[in-house]
């Protein structure tokens, strides 16, 4: 059965954020193996893993709905250029909007309702008590610009990507939950360019096999893949420009604290080619999870322990564990049975 929205939650001072039993369970865990390594891990975005699983629905809403629109709207309402999108990049923009409420009413009946007759559209969103008529494709029949007005409803960050030249350019995007980047910083940027700082991966030719493969993608054909990182509190919000609030937090992890304080922070990423504008809409749906929830699965906890013990120095130091990568393993090497 698919997790309910609960009541609202919060990511930041108090961090009331907690996982239901039913949504550890649907948790995307992220190892497929005991090592970890960087891979273009793509595959087709079709449903997997039965009813309620977060791979059932092309957009995934869950128990947390509520918080996380919450905590975008705090986000937003204190540095709006977390939202931006370039002029060439209106008609994205409504291809959003289109995928996205009709993927959502079309799979949540029960929370959201679309309307279509010609360019007139109704959009109903029970769950924000939303109900707005608008002119498609005329960006001022909607109380705010396009894709934020989408963004605002939506869990995850969106960024829309343009394809030009055989690259790809961040050229509009709502980012409010990001694992340590800045969508300001990394706004224009091509894909090459926004993934410099990545150890590795280049001397792999990791990012020259996937900017091949995304360019490629045909509209209809959505791809996914799972990315991860560690987050200390159930913080969505570590950006670049909110650093001062968070970054000490590394300094504060102990053998005492650690399950509770650490969690596994994972983005379902999802790449869908837009019709109109040829553009790429890149989601990046995150899930937290503390430690402690995470080794109330055995085969999680050992799985993990394997992945983190055996991580290399240079993903250590780029994903920002450095402070407390080995207060991490400790703790998980008592579920783990071969130690």
């Amino acid at each position: 059965m698919r997790v309910a929205p609960k009541e609202i939650q919060t990511f930041r001072n108090d961090f009331t954020y907690s996982n239901s039993p039913d949504a550890i369970k649907r948790f995307p865990f992220p190892f497929p193996e005991d090592d970890y390594r960087y891979s273009v891990n793509m595959e087709p975005h079709l449903p997997k893993g039965g009813e309620g699983s977060a791979y059932e629905k092309f957009l995934d809403i869950d128990e947390h709905y509520l918080s996380e629109m919450e905590e975008r709207a705090l986000v937003l309402k204190d540095m709006p250029h977390r939202c931006l999108a370039m002029e060439h990049m209106d008609l994205a923009c409504w291809d959003m909007i289109e995928r996205c409420m009709v993927s959502l009413a079309e799979d949540y009946p029960e929370h959201f309702s679309l309307t279509r007759e010609g360019d007139q559209w109704r959009w109903q969103n029970h769950l924000l008590d939303i109900d707005d008529q608008f002119t498609f494709a005329d960006s001022s029949s909607l109380p705010m610009p396009p894709l934020e007005y989408m963004g605002r409803q939506l869990q995850g960050d969106f960024a829309l990507l343009d394809q030009r030249d055989g690259d790809l350019f961040l050229d509009a995007g709502i980012i409010t939950c990001p694992a340590d980047w800045s969508l300001a910083f990394d706004a224009g940027m091509s894909f090459t360019e926004w993934h410099g700082p990545v150890p590795m991966a280049h001397s792999e030719g990791i990012f020259e096999r996937a900017l091949k493969y995304l360019t490629a993608i045909p509209v209809g054909k959505p791809v996914r893949r799972l990315n991860w990182t560690l987050t200390v509190n159930a913080r969505m919000d570590t950006s670049p420009e909110t650093y001062h609030e968070w970054g000490h937090e590394r300094t504060s992890v102990t053998p005492e604290n650690v399950g509770s304080k650490v969690y596994l922070r994972v983005e379902l990423q999802v790449l869908d080619r837009m019709p109109r504008s040829n553009a790429l809409m890149f989601s990046i749906r995150t899930y937290l999870m503390s430690l402690e929830d995470i080794v109330t699965n055995p085969e999680w906890a050992k799985r993990m322990h394997r992945v983190m013990k055996t991580l290399p120095a240079p993903l250590i130091d780029y994903k920002g564990l450095t402070r407390y990568h080995s207060t991490v393993v400790d703790y998980l090497a008592q579920f783990d049975p071969a130690n």
